[in-house]
């Protein structure tokens, strides 16, 4: 089952000879159980591939499906909803709520689709310990330092039955072994059935992808299976890349 699929995307910002041309023509489908690493120079459109494929932004051409769900026939409302309960988003600043410790700001997507306080909180909390935060669990963000908030980030994203996974930089924080972990748990979540998507420089964490995909000018300038790498440690994924 294919969870995301662009087709022939472009998006540009402003108008006349100013205009950028942030993507061009992009296609680019996800399965179900894959995961798909996005690389490429400064400017060449991963981010906004990511802000697209996760509803925050309309591209200017194209058409993006999530779930065979076509995302500009539906209303703004039925985004959100969208947004909450089936794409969990990893941003670059985090987005953590400061009045809420780390375990609140897990749990908070599934309280918000109705989950209950208790249930939510221990699926957070299976999340935090994953992570190597079980113990920073009660601490608010602005007592977490960087890498620590960016795993409380990766931690709500992956929590509850999303069925598709936005990671931009994930590891940008973090140490080679905190960002391993990062990976595991996507990867993990990814055997699940989530289809995920995580745009990255590195290229030994592009490795527990399936498939890298390189975009260059806003163009898709090579696919590719990566090299052997930290994710043939685990059973294989269930998705195939197309």
């Amino acid at each position: 089952m294919t969870t995301l699929e662009l087709r022939g995307v472009s998006k540009v910002y402003g108008e006349g000879p100013t205009a950028v041309h942030a993507l061009r023509g992009i296609d680019l489908s996800v399965q179900a159980g894959a995961l798909v690493a996005v690389m490429g120079p400064s400017g060449s459109g991963k981010s906004t591939l990511l802000t697209i494929a996760g509803s925050l932004e309309d591209p200017t051409d194209g058409e993006v499906l999530v779930g065979g769900t076509t995302l500009s026939n539906m209303s703004r409302n039925a985004k959100a909803r969208l947004r909450r309960r089936s794409i969990g988003y990893v941003f670059q600043d985090y987005n953590l709520l400061a009045g809420l410790t780390a375990a609140e700001n897990v749990a908070l997507p599934l309280e918000l689709d109705g989950i209950g306080a208790r249930k939510a909180r221990a699926a957070g909390m299976a999340a935090l310990e994953e992570l190597g935060l079980a113990d920073r669990a009660s601490r608010f963000p602005d007592e977490l330092s960087g890498g620590e908030r960016q795993r409380v980030a990766i931690a709500r994203a992956v929590v509850g039955e999303r069925r598709l996974l936005l990671a931009d930089e994930p590891s940008g924080a973090l140490d080679s072994a905190n960002g391993d972990a990062v990976m595991r748990l996507m990867r993990t979540a990814c055997q699940r059935g989530v289809a995920g998507v995580v745009v990255t420089h590195d290229a030994q964490l592009a490795s527990w992808a399936d498939r890298v995909v390189f975009l260059r000018d806003g163009r898709v300038a090579d696919q590719t299976a990566p090299p052997p790498g930290p994710e043939s440690l685990l059973a294989p994924s269930t998705g195939q890349g197309q």
